[in-house]
């Protein structure tokens, strides 16, 4: 950092993982393949980037850092890094590997973007197959949250209906420079073989944002407003939902439901 005349910036959400034990044992723990296609985001200096191109996987790193993708550009792009300088939430994902083609994200994401960039991946016609990934304590158990907890959220029912999520361990601070002031977390989320279409994805998306949009108030309300009162109670009614409910006591699956009576009443 010295050399590079570079300070971690609070603005990125920069923290470096610097602890080499765990280090070895995440990239241990992600079961990385050779030649499987994998993106990274947010690589900093490439502590787990070189252990995943040791493990000769097919790697993307995105790097926003000028200074540190120039670094990257010197050090681990001759070792077979593909590097994209830019921001991981304006990334055109599709266009790494194709449309067709299952990768999946293992990182340590920037805390200042890590949920916006787990939201654009679930946009996805074809989302990763599967994400481990490092972010805020809380963050994570917000991704892993079940209905009824107060961490429960529109977030977390789309991911709950594409991937099955385990909080695999809890981070202290002391394994990051500069330490942040709170916990991180891994937390790994598997594509379901099962996952619903790109088109209710699209529609569920729509469904819970608008649902979760005053967390105290009605549901039902608040979807009429966008999809109509007669659309809102047939859907809520063939799920099973009170019209007096909640969003935040809705399961996924019921919102799946309800994403599915929509389509099929045409709404697109």
């Amino acid at each position: 950092m010295e050399r590079l005349g570079i300070a971690p910036s609070k603005k990125l959400g920069q923290n470096f993982l610097v602890d080499e034990q765990f280090l070895d044992w995440l990239a241990k723990y992600s079961g990385l393949k050779e030649k499987e296609p994998v993106i990274e985001i947010g690589p900093g200096f490439g502590a787990l980037t070189v252990r995943m191109l040791a493990a000769g996987v097919r790697l993307t790193a995105i790097e926003f850092d000028r200074k540190l993708a120039g670094y990257l550009r010197e050090e681990l792009v001759p070792k077979g890094l593909t590097l994209i300088e830019g921001d991981a939430c304006k990334t055109d994902y599709e266009s790494i590997y194709g449309p067709d083609v299952d990768f999946r994200v293992i990182s340590n994401l920037p805390y200042s973007a890590g949920t916006v960039i787990v939201a654009k991946l679930l946009d996805l016609p074809l989302p990763p197959r599967e994400m481990i990934v490092m972010l805020q304590k809380e963050v994570a158990f917000r991704f892993a949250a079940h209905p009824g907890e107060d961490e429960y959220s529109a977030l977390t029912a789309r991911i709950a209906n594409l991937y099955h999520t385990t909080i695999v361990k809890v981070i202290p601070p002391d394994l990051f420079y500069p330490r942040p002031e709170i916990d991180s977390c891994i937390i790994r989320m598997t594509r379901k073989e099962d996952y619903p279409s790109f088109a209710l994805r699209k529609i569920l998306s729509r469904l819970v944002r608008v649902s979760f949009a005053h967390r105290r108030k009605k549901m039902f309300r608040q979807a009429a407003s966008v999809f109509g009162d007669e659309l809102v109670e047939l859907a809520m009614n063939t799920a099973g939902v009170d019209l007096d409910i909640r969003a935040e006591r809705v399961t996924p699956e019921q919102f799946a439901v309800m994403a599915q009576v929509l389509i099929d009443k045409g709404v697109q």
